[in-house]
């Protein structure tokens, strides 16, 4: 059920002009989280028009669930897919990956890009590569 309902929320996302950066449910999906973003970024207007889309489409499409909530995936929004580490290159990231490399599995460096499914980092400690299918967790680092 809940790919269908991601599915869903993707498609009144994306034909509302905005990207689905994350989809989140609890347990019993009664509380639904969808993070959105653009090139021109999200406004508090943004998050309620999709919020309003989503909530007349759920009632047509008989979706139960008890809230919903929308927003951008803020500062240190993460990175899903590949086109984030393409879009994100020149960017600080941090990186966790499943299994260690060198006894390492957080790795915090400025993302040079994603090749051939490979994600490349330049570190403190110079450049590290991994494969896109070993990362964990990928997010940027706020600058202020």
């Amino acid at each position: 059920m809940e790919m269908d309902v991601e599915g869903l929320v993707e498609q009144v996302v994306s034909g509302l002009g905005f990207e689905l950066v994350d989809f989140e449910t609890s347990p019993k999906g009664r509380l639904m989280r969808v993070f959105i973003d653009s090139e021109r970024g999200v406004t508090v207007d943004d998050c309620a028009t999709v919020s309003n889309q989503l909530t007349r489409v759920f009632e047509v499409e008989n979706v139960d669930y008890d809230r919903l909530e929308v927003s951008s995936p803020g500062l240190d929004r993460p990175l899903k897919k590949t086109a984030d580490f393409e879009r994100f290159a020149g960017d600080e990231v941090q990186v966790r990956l499943r299994m260690p490399i060198g006894n390492q599995r957080n790795f915090i460096g400025v993302l040079e890009g994603l090749s051939e499914g490979v994600v490349r980092l330049h570190t403190d400690k110079g450049d590290v590569a991994f494969p896109f299918d070993e990362i964990e967790k990928a997010r940027l680092v706020p600058k202020f």
